[in-house]
C-alpha cells in the first residue's frame, strides 16, 4: 500500500534549474484530460455544495524542472498558449505542492505531476475536488485555515484510541438498520471523547485540523463521486488505510472528515448550511451525537464497547509494539537535534512541504520532520534525510551541525542555499552554528 495513494501532501524536493527548459514534461491530451474531468466535477456539482463553484484556475506543475499547464492564461501574462492549454516555468521563488498558490496576478489549484494520471479515478476525482476546494475556501467561503498540536496522536493511547474511532465509524457507514448506525456512532463519539478527557487540549487541535482538511477531504469524496455506495466504500477504503500511517498527528483529517460528513449527511441533511470554522459547537462529533439526539457518552460503558472493535486485544497489542519502536525513534533524535551539536535557522515567515504522515514529536521541544524543504527570509533548507527539529520556543529550526561544510552549505543529509547577507557563525553553546544576518552582532560574543 503506497502512502501517496491515500491521498497525503507529498514532500517535494526543489531543484532549480536554467531557463532554457523545454516545456514538453507535461503531456498536454493528458493535462487536458486532467482539465476536463475536474471541470466536469465541478459542473455537476454547480455550486450545490457550497454555494459556490468549484471551477477555477488550475496549475499542473512538473516538480523535476517546474514546468507548468495550466487550463487559462494568467494574470500577468507569463504563459504561452499553445493550443488549448497554457505553459510555462514556475520561478523558484514559487512553492511547489498540492496547494493553492497565488501567482502571476491569478488564485490557482495547484496540482503536481504526475500523479492526477494515476490510475485509480475515484482517488484522482476525490483529490481534484479537495484541491479546488482549497482554492474558494479562504476568499470565497471564510473558512480559515488553522492547524493544531495533535502530538496526542502519536502517544499509544491517542492513537490507539482514534483507531477505535475509526472502526466504529466504519460500522457505522456500513451499517444495515439505523439503529445500528446510531449505536456505532454512539460508540465513536464515546471513544472519542475519551481521547479529550486524557488530553485536554486535544479536541480544540483537532477541530482546527478538521475543519480544513477534514472539510476538504469529505468535499472531495462528496463532489468528485457520484452515488452514495461509492462515497461511503471510499471512506471506509481510508479509514483503514490510515490506521497504517506512521504518524496520525498532521494526517488524521483525511480519514476523519469523509466519515463524519457522510454520517451527518444521512443524519441532518442541512448540517453544512451552518459550518463555520472553529466555532464552539462546530466539532464533528457534537454535530452527529445532536443530529442523532445521542445522550452525553458514559464512559463507564468503555472497556465493553472496546471489546467490540478490539477483539482478543489486538489492535493495542500492535499499538504498544508500535510505541516501543516510537521511543527507540525518539531517543534518536533527541540525541541528534536536541543533545548533540546544531545549526539553528531563525523562522520569521516560513514556508515548507513535508511529508505529514511522518512526523516524530519530541513532547514540549517541538517536531521533528524526517524530510522537509523550508524556506524563510535567509534561504532554503533541504532535508532528505537526518531530520530537521522545529522547535515551539524559541522558533527556530534545527539540523545537526555535525560534518557540516560551510564551503559547500552541506551537511548530513541536508544542502542550504542562502540569500544574499546571511552568513553562517558559532552559537553561543560550544560546537553549535546559527544562520544570522551579517549586520547582527555575533551572539557568541
Amino acid at each position: 500500500m503506497k502512502l501517496r495513494q491515500m491521498r497525503l501532501p507529498m514532500v517535494i524536493a526543489l531543484i532549480v534549474l536554467g531557463s532554457s527548459l523545454a516545456l514538453a514534461n507535461i503531456d498536454h491530451s493528458q493535462a487536458e484530460f486532467i482539465f476536463q474531468q475536474a471541470n466536469i466535477i465541478c459542473t455537476r456539482d454547480d455550486g450545490a455544495l457550497w454555494g459556490r463553484t468549484l471551477c477555477g484556475p488550475m496549475l499542473l506543475v512538473d516538480p523535476d524542472d517546474r514546468t507548468v499547464v495550466a487550463n487559462q492564461a494568467d494574470g500577468g501574462g507569463m504563459l504561452v498558449r499553445m493550443g488549448s492549454v497554457f505553459t510555462g516555468v514556475l520561478p523558484p521563488s514559487e512553492e511547489i505542492s498540492d496547494t493553492t498558490v497565488v501567482w502571476s496576478g491569478t488564485r490557482w489549484s495547484e496540482l503536481l505531476w504526475p500523479w492526477p494520471m494515476r490510475e485509480d479515478a475515484d482517488m484522482r476525482n476525490v483529490t481534484l475536488a479537495h484541491e479546488l476546494f482549497h482554492r474558494i475556501e479562504q476568499d470565497d467561503l471564510h473558512i480559515e485555515k488553522l492547524d493544531g498540536d495533535n502530538s496526542h496522536l502519536d502517544s499509544l493511547e491517542g492513537r490507539y484510541l482514534i483507531e477505535l474511532e475509526w472502526r466504529a465509524l466504519a460500522a457505522a457507514l456500513q451499517a444495515s438498520t439505523p439503529e445500528n448506525r446510531r449505536t456505532a456512532s454512539a460508540d465513536a463519539i464515546l471513544f472519542r471523547n475519551e481521547r479529550y478527557r486524557l488530553f485536554p487540549k486535544a479536541a480544540a487541535n483537532e477541530l482546527a485540523l478538521e475543519s480544513n482538511e477534514g472539510i476538504a477531504e469529505y468535499t472531495g469524496v462528496k463532489i468528485g463521486l457520484q452515488s452514495s455506495q461509492e462515497r461511503i466504500r471510499y471512506a471506509v477504503r481510508d479509514l483503514s488505510a490510515y490506521s497504517e500511517v506512521p504518524s496520525l498527528v498532521r494526517s488524521f483529517a483525511y480519514a476523519t472528515g469523509p466519515a463524519y460528513g457522510l454520517l451527518l449527511d444521512q443524519a441532518d441533511p442541512n448540517w453544512l448550511r451552518s459550518f463555520r470554522a472553529n466555532q464552539l459547537g462546530s466539532r464533528f462529533d457534537q454535530r452527529l451525537g445532536a443530529a442523532l439526539h445521542l445522550p452525553p457518552p458514559e464512559f463507564s460503558q468503555l472497556q465493553a464497547r472496546e471489546s467490540e472493535y478490539d477483539v482478543g486485544g489486538k489492535l493495542r497489542a500492535h499499538e504498544t509494539d508500535r510505541e516501543h519502536q516510537k521511543r527507540a525513534l525518539v531517543a534518536e533524535f533527541r540525541a541528534r537535534l536536541v543533545d548533540g551539536t546544531v545549526l539553528t535557522m531563525p523562522l520569521s515567515k516560513p514556508s515548507f512541504q513535508f511529508k505529514p504522515q511522518t512526523l516524530v514529536p519530541l513532547d514540549e521541544i517541538g517536531t521533528v520532520y524526517p524530510t522537509m524543504t523550508l524556506k524563510d527570509s535567509w534561504g532554503t533548507l533541504t532535508v532528505e534525510s537526518g531530520g530537521v527539529l522545529m522547535r515551539k520556543q524559541p522558533n527556530v529550526a534545527a539540523v545537526s551541525s555535525v560534518g557540516f561544510d560551510p564551503a559547500t552549505l552541506r551537511g548530513q543529509g541536508f544542502i542550504l542555499i542562502l540569500n544574499p547577507g546571511w552568513i553562517i557563525r558559532p552559537s553561543t553553546r560550544k560546537g553549535d552554528l546559527v544562520i544570522a544576518n551579517a549586520g547582527d552582532a555575533n551572539p557568541s560574543r
